[in-house]
């Protein structure tokens, strides 16, 4: 299956185990609750999925990888405990907790999360002394003496032999006590992943065009060349930097993430092809409605492949200014919240603010060390929750000397003044959605580049939030176009299939 199948599946066996009874006990006690095991090939997303998991569902997040641990680390230290038994006196060895169960006690101590996920990476390549606690462990959760604690889930990842030679192989009575999940690399799948991480859109429209260079794994005279999806995801990220900063992106930066010479050598031809179309075609004017006829004209007799560079770059900006929306409604939304309660706090005229408005950013990073800490939310909430944190502390610079509602006043003022910010962000980026479609409609009229976009648009979870949330009048009626056309497709086939019995 591919890797958005293997999270549903997760989320659902977790579903299941943490569902509890009358009398608050779980269900499936934790030695009848089977580890999952993640089988599939380097770089195809494992861990990404249990972030995702943990940040969707608010529960704790731990990993490690288990070729970095030794015997010792694992099941503990032995110590001579002295025991009597029927008046005889012994001395017997028992063992400290395992490094692995404590760390798990330790983050429900500092964070308060009572919930979460304990995912073990390379479980089939562990140290041959290692192997049978490792194997006792996935059979009944336990190291030494000390078990995996109640609400934590274990999950468990490996690959498969012909890309790891220290695999060891789980014999039948393992396997058995494990939920196995092989997972297939897939582009499809993971670009909905990259439009969520702002993948580059160079990366996006290369792979679209050239799809059997997203994963793979080859053997040659030189030894095997490889490349991930991780490897795009790190390069994308790399892209992005280097532009910022104005470095060269070449084939020397590219080959050290995409490590087969001949794929790494074509996305760089490509990506400067990319930059080429980016100069020439000025987006920005195309968005914004001021793009001439010979834009248009250029793009009308474009080849495939420049056309859908051309879609990537419009998505790709389009994208940005809808994702800044979203993340400022959120912000705000939380900055509401943060006022109501410290509205409450005000009793009397002799009432401090500013001591107040301390309080609230102190609960604030409270909240933001313990979701870090335990893996409970996204980088992208965690930064959105330190922009709210950022916003309490001018407040708080803001109000120094106030009274209760002097203090009010300011804030409200300030508050209003970014709520008309983003209101005006949101218009331009209507906008950019109404020129984007005027744009396609012009060069392209109704061919298949406007059904690519109304789908992008529709799959990129931040376009999709902004319209579901602000609407686009072109955009929903391309989308029920695209939804005739494609119930075309299925009567077609359908009428097909009847046609040849």
């Amino acid at each position: 299956m591919n890797i958005k199948e293997a999270k549903e599946q997760i989320r659902n066996a977790m579903t299941a185990y943490f569902t509890k009874d009358g009398n608050g006990e779980y269900i499936v006690p934790i030695e009848k609750q089977r580890p999952v095991f993640l089988m599939g090939p380097p770089g195809v997303g494992k861990t990404a999925i249990m972030e995702q998991i943990a940040a969707e569902m608010g529960v704790g997040l731990l990993s490690y990888s288990m070729t970095h641990h030794t015997r010792q680390s694992a099941l503990g230290l032995p110590f001579i405990q002295h025991k009597s038994y029927k008046g005889m006196e012994y001395d017997i060895s028992e063992y400290t907790m395992s490094e692995i169960i404590a760390s798990v006690y330790g983050m429900m101590e500092e964070t308060g999360v009572e919930e979460g996920i304990l995912f073990l990476d390379e479980i089939n390549c562990v140290s041959e002394t290692l192997a049978p606690v490792m194997l006792q462990f996935l059979q009944y959760k336990v190291f030494g003496r000390h078990r995996v604690p109640n609400g934590w889930m274990v999950v468990t990842a490996g690959n498969p032999p012909e890309y790891n030679h220290s695999v060891r192989e789980f014999d039948i009575v393992t396997w058995d006590r494990l939920k196995r999940i092989d997972v297939e690399p897939d582009f499809n799948t993971w670009k909905e992943y990259a439009y969520e991480r702002f993948v580059h859109p160079s990366i996006l429209t290369y792979l679209e065009i050239k799809k059997d260079d997203f994963y793979k794994v080859e053997s040659t005279v030189d030894g095997k060349t490889f490349i991930t999806a991780r490897g795009w995801d790190d390069l994308s990220q790399m892209i992005r930097l280097y532009e910022q900063h104005h470095l060269p992106v070449d084939e020397k930066l590219i080959s050290q993430y995409i490590q087969n010479p001949k794929i790494s050598r074509s996305f760089a031809q490509y990506y400067d092809l990319f930059n080429k179309y980016k100069s020439d075609y000025q987006v920005e004017r195309i968005l914004d409605g001021t793009a001439g006829d010979a834009i248009i004209f250029r793009a009308r007799d474009a080849g495939f492949d420049e056309r859908l560079s051309l879609i990537g770059l419009l998505l790709d900006a389009v994208s940005a200014s809808a994702r800044d929306c979203n993340d400022a409604e959120t912000v705000l939304r939380d900055i509401i919240e943060h006022m109501k309660v410290f509205k409450t706090m005000l009793f009397s005229p002799s009432d401090v603010p500013q001591r107040k408005m301390e309080e609230r950013i102190t609960i604030q990073n409270e909240k933001i060390n313990s979701m870090q800490k335990s893996g409970s939310a996204s980088p992208d909430r965690i930064k959105q929750m330190k922009t709210v944190r950022n916003i309490l502390q001018e407040y708080s610079k803001l109000i120094t000397g106030a009274d209760p509602d002097q203090a009010l006043a300011a804030i409200k003022k300030d508050f209003n003044a970014r709520r008309d910010t983003l209101n005006k962000a949101i218009k331009a980026t209507q906008v950019q959605l109404t020129n984007l479609f005027l744009f396609l409609e012009k060069a392209f009229d109704e061919g298949q580049e406007m059904l690519i976009v109304v789908t992008e648009l529709t799959s990129n979870t931040h376009t999709a939030r902004f319209i579901g949330r602000y609407g686009g009048e072109e955009y929903f009626r391309h989308h029920k176009e695209l939804l005739f056309y494609e119930r075309q497709k299925e009567l077609i086939s359908r009428i097909e299939e009847l046609e040849d019995l």
